[in-house]
């Protein structure tokens, strides 16, 4: 009986400190791709196709912000040029494709500046965050500049290989979230009515 207990503890043991360990490695989050939520936003919204601008980093924020996220000592990136603000853009893209809402020559454009990128995942509680300034311009008066924010929560178990494809998960969701609140704004909705 106590070898029984013995063999457990140390496969328990084992589990716990190699499944924990990942090592250093460069994560990519997935493309981004359209929701069936967002399409339907989209498509109720009543809007004219609109061209996509420039999306950045905002001015003054530190580089890092936009190029990677340390979680667990692994990096986590954007496979849109290495961008947080192209993924955003991307996202953004593929949900107003999608509702066959893009036109490269249409005159309202969107552009967008990332203001903050947050991922955090100790164990415990991991959290992130994602703030984004949309501007809308038509025929190139400014209808619409606001700064729109998501966060979000989850459990982070002390495994690294449950924890960090958890976080990645939570932060790509992160991107059709703020997409979302960008639609569901009625100040939004009215910039970019038909």
């Amino acid at each position: 009986m106590t070898r029984v207990i013995v063999r457990l503890s140390l496969i328990a043991l084992w589990l716990a400190v190699g499944g924990s360990m990942t090592g250093c490695a460069q994560l990519m989050l997935g493309q981004p791709q359209a929701s069936a939520e967002n399409l339907q936003k989209a498509r109720a919204a009543g809007m004219t196709p609109v061209a996509l601008g420039s999306f950045a980093l905002a001015a003054g924020k530190p580089a890092d912000m936009d190029k990677a996220m340390s979680v667990r000592s692994n990096s986590v990136q954007s496979p849109v040029s290495g961008s947080f603000a192209l993924h955003l853009k991307e996202t953004l893209a593929a949900e107003l494709a999608a509702a066959g809402l893009v036109d490269p020559a249409s005159s309202t454009v969107i552009a967008g500046t990332l203001t903050d990128s947050v991922l955090d995942a100790p164990v415990g509680r991991g959290a992130g965050t994602l703030a984004a300034r949309f501007v809308v311009t038509r025929d190139g008066t400014q209808r619409y500049d606001k700064e729109l924010r998501v966060s979000a929560d989850w459990d982070s178990p002390f495994v690294g290989a449950v924890a960090i494809p958890a976080a990645m998960n939570e932060f790509a969701a992160l991107f059709r979230k703020i997409v979302g609140k960008l639609l569901d704004d009625p100040d939004f909705v009215t910039a970019v009515k038909r």
